[in-house]
């Protein structure tokens, strides 16, 4: 019997300095039949003349649409049975692609089969960075099995999955594989393998890797109170908990100008938050030794407090906000849009 024939679809904007490494991955595949789909959603760097010198196929969409645009327009001019999403700054281990055909093949229930990131950095451009990766390989290990959620940057998804639930909703630039993660998972298994292995570059700089945190997290507020208990992955309780427990020790800490006395309450929340993934912290001891470990514990003190401040200001939000609260709302496709279309039924989309 053939092998199913993979699209590797590789979404883009403005990341020249790994969009190479993604490709020359995806090329690099030990699965064969395979081709690759670059979509640029119209770059302002050089990634677009870096992915046209590569033998793959290069689309770009009519605007700056998001990721979930840039998507769906790959997945429309796919050709495989199989799409293969991976971001532009995720560089896949040669037998990534193969793993993942395996587990689909051998797994019919299965909606996708999601990889995980390595714990070493794709580009190791500081030491936020490092912590930052070891921080999601963490939570990513532990997220291995069946999820509620998606990790749309290193995913296969079988072609008749994806016209079954429809696109990514091209209304969300952030946060659309938790949407679409909770779609599918109503119909189909999600899969966490440590089989299916890639290297990613992360946010480099500690401001704006909070910012995005804290966006991401507001922004899942209305999914959350939707479903109203926790997803099956890393949002544990534990976890969860930590996050809280570290926005509550800043928030304590005016309580020092009381006392000295006083400041055992916020030193209390901060071992509290610790302690809410303390295998993580034993990992990074374990792989980086105790001085990495002082580092890491201050950067995942402060990503635990930029998500426990989006989830609180999300929940103002929701609250007083109808069109927030409506954010998921399945108003879209149609029952006709949800099937692919060619790229010749498909206005808009340029080589």
């Amino acid at each position: 019997m053939p092998r199913p024939l993979v699209s590797v679809v590789i979404p883009n904007y403005n990341y020249g300095n790994s969009i190479g490494l993604c490709v020359d991955a995806a090329l690099q595949q030990t699965y064969t039949p395979l081709e690759v789909i670059v979509v640029d959603d119209h770059s302002t760097d050089d990634s677009l003349r870096t992915a046209r010198s590569r033998d793959v196929t290069v689309l770009q969409t009519p605007r700056n649409s998001g990721v979930a645009v840039a998507r769906n327009t790959g997945a429309a001019a796919a050709r495989g049975e199989i799409l293969f999403f991976v971001d532009s700054d995720v560089a896949l281990r040669p037998d990534a692609v193969e793993k993942a055909v395996e587990e689909l093949l051998a797994h019919p229930e299965y909606g996708a089969v999601c990889g995980i990131y390595e714990d070493e950095p794709l580009i190791r451009d500081s030491v936020v960075e490092e912590c930052r990766v070891l921080q999601a390989y963490c939570w990513r290990m532990d997220s291995l099995g069946t999820v509620s959620f998606l990790f749309s940057s290193l995913t296969a998804i079988p072609r008749r999955v994806f016209q079954e639930i429809g696109p990514f909703n091209p209304r969300l630039r952030q946060t659309e594989e938790v949407d679409y993660g909770q779609r599918m998972s109503e119909r189909y298994q999600i899969r966490v393998t440590p089989d299916v292995l890639g290297r990613h570059d992360d946010d480099d700089r500690l401001l704006p890797l909070l910012r995005k945190l804290f966006r991401r997290a507001r922004l899942r507020v209305p999914l959350f109170a939707r479903r109203r208990r926790f997803a099956k992955g890393f949002e544990t309780a534990s976890r969860s908990m930590g996050a809280v427990a570290a926005l509550g020790a800043v928030a304590t800490l005016p309580l020092g100008l009381l006392g000295p006395g006083w400041l055992a309450v916020p030193v209390a929340l901060a071992g509290l938050s610790v302690a809410g993934d303390l295998p993580m912290y034993r990992y990074v001891r374990d792989r980086r030794g105790w001085r990495f470990l002082t580092v890491f514990t201050s950067v995942a003190f402060a990503t635990n407090v930029a998500i426990s401040a989006g989830i609180a200001v999300g929940g103002v939000h929701w609250l007083v906000s109808g069109r927030f609260r409506r954010l998921y709302e399945s108003q879209w496709p149609t029952a006709g849009e949800r099937t692919l279309k060619t790229p010749e039924q498909r206005p808009g989309m340029t080589a």
